[in-house]
């Protein structure tokens, strides 16, 4: 599968967001090195090849909402809400 450098960024630093936790559009665009790429960063999470294994469902909106999800914004929630409950019986 063909990727550009800027999506491989984009997958990169969504790697890095720590089970349990979010991060927002706007900051996974800073760390791919594209502070105003917001919107391209939603596209490129809406075609992640790997959702299982690149977490895009920990980044949300700006505003505090969720954003969208491929298998939907109920699973995004329940996905955030089960990581938090593991992260907390680990830490």
């Amino acid at each position: 599968m063909k990727m550009t450098p800027f999506a491989k960024k984009v997958y990169k630093a969504t790697l890095n967001i720590p089970l349990g936790q979010v991060r927002t559009y706007k900051w996974v665009a800073k760390k791919a090195g594209r502070p105003k790429a917001v919107r391209a960063v939603g596209q490129i999470l809406k075609r992640n090849p790997f959702p299982f294994f690149i977490p895009c469902h920990r980044v949300v909106s700006s505003d505090g909402k969720t954003g969208g999800y491929a298998f939907g914004q109920k699973r995004k929630k329940e996905l955030l809400n089960l990581e938090r409950l593991i992260r907390k019986s680990v830490v």
